[in-house]
């Protein structure tokens, strides 16, 4: 058989290694992408989840903050996102905190009726106004070559702001800044997203940098028709640079020497290529590669979508079109996030799991058809968190039943009416349904533990995406500032392949 030669081939058809080609072929470089399924986008890819109903649900990936504008720019990706007025909403007792996104006399008296005193107000505003100042100092350098971690500090130059994000546990600032437990579970929940860890733990920190640094904003935007749109984008400006794509194309082997990189597909099909970039999971390529398998944490969510006849009535009496429209969390005070992780790694499922929630269609509805929409129907997108693998590797269909019964017990204690009574039509996934659907690992969304976005002092200097073969560079979440719908990991890929040449 034939052996198709090419410059750079890249394992994994997400939106990184879309982004990653379309840079190298505007270069002028010849790149493939292999891609194992038939539809391109992986983690990011919209689709129609349930066959009755003209939804099309962003399965796996909803929102996005990490897409610097820049990469949008360079690539002429014509792609909208729009803002979300209402940040979040948490129901305790029969009332509920109301934040916006932007600070305002509605978010004000919320915070007052919580706190008569004003003090969590201020100390909310206060804190995350320093948090702010040093998203817009550190997001710049997230597509540039690793600074270390004495340049960053210094040139980002907020040495109390950095004691507390990097050096010390979240859990402790958190607990110093602020008295009321739903207050400091609001705050807390950024750092645990996808991340199975408690708050006095480093990963919660740097989990928490990943979801406040988005383009110097850390604003979470509504995707316009889903991530699909954005999948689209990426395959047309892929594809009008030169990009071939293979679907079906499942990587069987990789084997590098001096010469170059050989990939061999299942089907037998053999690429030769200079580089080799892998939009897999770390764990995946070292198999491909023969290598022993780096460990890494289990992936630690539940993902419910649903698609609702309606949006439920509140105990609380707020207009649920206010209340889901931002991130809706149940049962995510602090103390309850910290004893449900301790319970999880006890290998206890959470009796009512600590769940946080949002409506697409209430920013974008043009993800449903048109009957749909005016009908009233509404996707609901459920989040569980501290639900590790192992909590579901003895019996994966009775543990997904049982996180599913309180996930909705969670929800039904902050509404008028059961959920189940306008559930339309559902589907759940449990970490292990994630990772034999889309190949992440233990169903670890960032592919592997998150790693601070700098070098240690004295380290070689690196992007963060080489491996140790210089011909093989990972350019998915599994990177150094990977993780999330971003892109750096693909541009800072492509720049590394680039600055050989």
């Amino acid at each position: 058989m034939s052996i198709k030669k090419y410059d750079v081939t890249i394992i994994g058809g997400g939106h990184n290694g879309l982004v990653a080609a379309t840079y190298l072929a505007k270069a002028g470089k010849s790149v493939v992408i292999l891609e194992a399924n038939p539809e391109i986008g992986g983690a990011t890819q919209s689709v129609k989840a349930f066959p009755d109903f003209d939804a099309h649900l962003s399965r796996y990936s909803y929102l996005i903050s990490l897409l610097p504008d820049k990469i949008v720019a360079d690539l002429g990706l014509s792609f909208t996102c729009v803002s979300r007025e209402v940040s979040s909403y948490t129901p305790y007792g029969d009332k509920g905190l109301y934040v916006s996104r932007k600070w305002d006399e509605k978010t004000a008296a919320s915070f007052n009726e919580l706190d008569p005193t004003g003090q969590e107000g201020q100390a909310w505003q206060d804190f995350y106004a320093e948090v702010a100042e040093f998203a817009q100092r550190i997001a710049p350098t997230l597509l540039e070559p690793l600074k270390t971690r004495s340049e960053l500090k210094n040139e980002i130059n907020l040495p109390e702001i950095w004691e507390y994000l990097i050096e010390n546990p979240i859990g402790d600032e958190i607990n110093k800044r602020f008295d009321n437990d739903v207050v400091k579970g609001v705050v807390l929940t950024d750092a645990l997203i996808g991340t199975f860890a408690s708050a006095f733990d480093i990963q919660a920190n740097i989990c928490f940098l990943y979801h406040l640094m988005g383009n110097g904003t850390g604003e979470w935007k509504v995707p316009v028709g889903g991530m699909g749109a954005l999948v689209k984008e990426l395959i047309r400006v892929a594809t009008e640079s030169g990009v071939e794509i293979k679907v079906n194309s499942k990587v069987n082997s990789v084997i590098s020497n001096d010469l170059g990189v050989t990939v061999e597909t299942v089907s037998g099909d053999m690429y030769e290529s200079d580089y080799l970039l892998s939009n897999a999971a770390p764990q995946v390529l070292a198999k491909l590669r023969g290598k022993p398998q780096p460990e890494s944490l289990d992936g630690s969510q539940m993902k419910i979508n649903i698609l609702l006849k309606r949006l439920p009535k509140l105990k609380s009496g707020i207009d649920p079109r206010l209340a889901f429209a931002g991130t809706f969390h149940a049962n995510e005070s602090f103390s309850q996030l910290e004893q449900t992780f301790m319970d999880a790694q006890a290998g206890l499922m959470p009796a009512n799991m600590p769940i946080e929630m949002y409506c697409h269609t209430l920013s974008d509805p043009s993800i449903l058809g048109t009957d749909l929409q005016e009908a009233g129907y509404h996707t609901l997108t459920l989040f569980g968190l501290h639900t590790p693998a192992s909590l579901f590797d003895a019996d994966n269909d009775a543990a997904r039943e049982m996180a599913l019964a309180s996930a909705l017990s969670s929800v039904n204690e902050c509404l008028a009416e059961p959920i189940q009574d306008v559930i339309a039509a559902m589907e759940v996934k449990t970490p292990l349904d994630i990772e034999e659907a889309i190949a992440l690992p233990r169903g670890n969304i960032f592919h592997k533990d998150l790693s601070m976005p700098f070098r240690e002092d004295a380290t070689e200097p690196s992007w963060g995406v080489e491996t140790d073969d210089p011909r093989i560079y990972i350019c998915g979440a599994g990177a150094m500032r990977g993780g999330g719908v971003s892109g750096i990991p693909g541009h800072n890929a492509a720049m590394a392949v680039l600055s050989n040449n």
